[in-house]
């Protein structure tokens, strides 16, 4: 399976273009990195991978189809930001079940506890609150996730934490990863490849 933008491009209310002619790909089980300076549009370049918007020219596609942005498409797309993903009015069990019931022993790889599910957003640590975030992303029917500066804001033990389980999870399923993040000594960690955008 494979995650592609052909000839992708995005601009402004039909001003400035932020980029374009973007190709890129990501198979399944292949993690790749996504490196370059602020604003130079990669998170817009990831929610249109992940079908959260539509570019201006060019295409997105897995296996020929257009991601839809939705709870039980082919691509997800983790946020720098978990505090703004989430509905702050539900529990976390509403939360990281929205759409699917995660996987026997999902929960505990990614170091989620029990006692969470209770809780509300605003109760939780950005990096509690990450891992819920992570884990209603990995349904059933996901083959792709696009991590947004997925951990910048944690602490570094945090983050490793995180990134360790992540990729256990997805070299086991098989899910082709895209890691967006100006901190190019983690991608060069932890990516099979990467790619340097807008430089």
């Amino acid at each position: 399976m494979l995650l592609e933008a052909n000839h992708v491009g995005w601009r402004y209310d039909k001003g400035d273009w932020l980029f374009r002619n973007v190709d890129l790909t990501v198979r399944a089980g292949e993690v790749v990195g996504l490196t370059g300076p602020s604003g130079s549009g990669k998170t817009t370049l990831g929610r249109l991978l992940a079908g959260y918007m539509q570019p201006a020219e060019g295409t997105v596609s897995v296996q020929g189809r257009s991601p839809g942005g939705n709870a039980h498409d082919p691509v997800q797309m983790v946020f720098q930001h978990p505090e703004r993903a989430v509905n702050p009015r539900w529990r976390l069990e509403k939360t990281v079940k929205e759409g699917f019931v995660p996987e026997p022993g999902l929960l505990e790889a990614l170091g989620i506890r029990p006692a969470w599910l209770s809780r509300y957003p605003s109760e939780l640590s950005g990096g509690e609150l990450q891992r819920c975030c992570i884990a209603r992303a990995l349904g059933p029917e996901t083959r792709f996730i696009v991590a947004d500066e997925m951990t910048t804001m944690l602490d570094a033990v945090t983050q490793a934490q995180i990134w360790h389980a992540m990729l256990d999870i997805v070299r086991e399923r098989q899910i082709g990863l895209l890691v967006i993040s100006h901190d190019r000594p983690l991608v060069s960690r932890i990516c099979d490849r990467s790619i340097p955008f807008g430089e």
